[in-house]
């Protein structure tokens, strides 16, 4: 999805006025506050000294800036005032992956991560979500870019699972599955050419990586996965929604945890 379409979901999720802050003063005062900015929409060739002082801490914490035309900004803005400047935030703060890690030792149990690849979605999101919980999944890890965040939407249709799943926003999905790795952690990628998901063994530590529907998991991402697992299709049609294939496949890390005891 190009820039312009993803600018216009985020108008179009009826929900804007929840996740955005305009002006200097307060978009600058967000940051150093500790509210976690997913985007920076940023006038484009604007010189001030208040605004780039703004875009060196979007830097800083390593948001993603975009530059847009004041025509742009005007279409995104709220309230007509928004002096250059307008952060997106996030409707739920993340986690990190050290506390998704952190929930698996004090439950005592195998970490079950589900780690999702360009999903852009909203309601994806959030029904992915609502399932890693009821599967038991320990969090969600998603990318910082080319993806979508924590929204209003993704909450609400979490239908509550937001407040007891841990998600966490990385910048490098592959950096951070080879971080796990070395924890220990198994990676199985949803993949409709790999080996049928009941041959494979998915019981102990693991990482689930479910990509959108029209992409799937990017190559490099796939490539540093452990295995791969098909859902058996028996229709016309040679793809699942995201959020159904990833619970498709949760619920079959669920089933052969319970058979291994």
């Amino acid at each position: 999805m190009n820039e312009k379409s993803l600018d216009s979901r985020i108008l179009d999720d009826g929900e804007t006025d929840r996740q955005l802050v305009e002006g200097r003063n307060a978009v600058l005062e967000a940051f150093r506050s500790g509210k976690t900015v997913d985007r920076l929409y940023v006038l484009d060739g604007c010189k001030d000294g208040p605004v780039q002082t703004i875009v060196r801490e979007a830097r800083k914490h390593d948001t993603i800036i975009s530059f847009v035309s004041r025509e742009r900004l005007d279409q995104l803005s709220q309230t007509g005032r928004h002096q250059g400047v307008i952060a997106q935030t996030a409707a739920y703060e993340y986690s990190t992956v050290e506390d998704i890690l952190e929930r698996a030792r004090q439950k005592g149990e195998a970490p079950f991560l589900i780690l999702l690849d360009g999903i852009e979605d909203p309601h994806n999101l959030g029904a992915i979500i609502r399932t890693a919980n009821q599967a038991g999944a320990h969090g969600v890890i998603i990318p910082k870019r080319r993806a979508v965040g924590l929204t209003a939407v993704v909450a609400r249709t979490s239908a509550g699972a937001l407040n007891y799943t841990p998600v966490a926003k990385v910048t490098n999905l592959t950096a951070a599955i080879q971080r796990l790795k070395k924890e220990g952690i198994w990676f199985v990628c949803a993949d409709m050419d790999g080996e049928l998901m009941y041959r494979q063994n998915l019981t102990g530590p693991i990482g689930l990586v479910v990509g959108s529907e029209g992409e799937g998991v990017s190559k490099l991402v796939r490539e540093n996965c452990d295995m791969t697992a098909a859902i058996p299709m028996k229709g016309d049609i040679d793809s699942l929604n995201a959020s159904v294939a990833a619970g498709i496949l949760a619920y079959e890390i669920v089933r052969q945890r319970m058979s291994a005891g």
